[in-house]
């Protein structure tokens, strides 16, 4: 399908969207009204902030359920982990939490652990216990970049709406004017009749370009905020595991 007959599918939507809308509200026109009598570039911005603006909304929805679940893992694992008297214990109930990133930490550094020392339980002395203790220091950072690169997953994409979509609808305002003036006629009307309807419908482009960025803005702050708070208690927690195998396992 060339361009320009994608153009025409495009307008031929919008035009029967708006005669059923217009069928049904007897009204003044309205905003709304306003953005369906777009066309050209204007038609094209709005229809890319509005389909930016839904992704946004499907990463906010998919990634607060997903970080309210790592949360709530997260804290039954510790509470489990606190509770265990044996690793094995420990790790052979970490699959039931396995969308809680401490529990993904956890697991790899105990599969460091027993590569290391296998399951004979013996204490490792001198240089074996520091290059041990070291290996499984790099397993547990390793698994920590590994679980934030996996929470951060999609978040960056508000940041861009946030900080694009604005500067979208302002394209599309600027387009909209010029276009407004350039296709002043030559008719009996004043100017302000003739370019107030265009500029109207090309300023909605900056108030859809704002409504798309502002949500976007607010999840993403709050988004990484959770994501910081998870990756300060995976730190956290590999740091009490290497102190709880410091003392348990070896030997310095």
């Amino acid at each position: 399908m060339n361009p320009d007959t994608l153009q025409v599918f495009v307008q031929e939507i919008v035009r029967d969207f708006k005669a059923d809308y217009s069928a049904l509200f007897n009204h003044n026109p309205t905003v709304l009204d306003m953005a369906l009598d777009s066309q050209g570039v204007v038609l094209a911005v709005l229809l890319l902030l509005i389909g930016m603006s839904v992704i946004c909304w499907f990463i906010i929805a998919y990634k607060w359920v997903y970080l309210s679940r790592a949360q709530r893992q997260s804290r039954k694992f510790v509470d489990l982990f606190w509770a265990s008297k044996r690793l094995d214990a420990v790790y052979a109930q970490a699959e039931v939490f396995r969308r809680s990133p401490l529990s993904q930490v956890f697991k790899a550094g105990y599969i460091e652990l027993t590569k290391l020392k296998g399951q004979d339980g013996k204490r490792a002395e001198g240089e074996f216990a520091g290059a041990g203790i070291e290996n499984v220091d790099r397993a547990l950072r390793r698994a920590t970049a590994h679980e934030e690169t996996h929470l951060e997953r999609m978040v960056p994409f508000l940041a861009t709406v946030g900080s694009t979509a604005p500067f979208i609808g302002l394209f599309g305002t600027v387009w909209g004017i010029m276009m407004a003036f350039h296709n002043i006629d030559e008719s009996q009307k004043s100017l302000l009749t003739t370019v107030t309807p265009y500029i109207a419908e090309a300023l909605i482009a900056t108030a859809i370009g704002l409504l798309a960025a502002i949500p976007a803005v607010m999840a993403y702050n709050t988004l990484s905020n959770r994501i910081r708070v998870l990756s300060t208690e995976m730190s956290n927690f590999s740091h009490d595991f290497l102190n709880i195998l410091k003392r348990h396992f070896f030997n310095g």
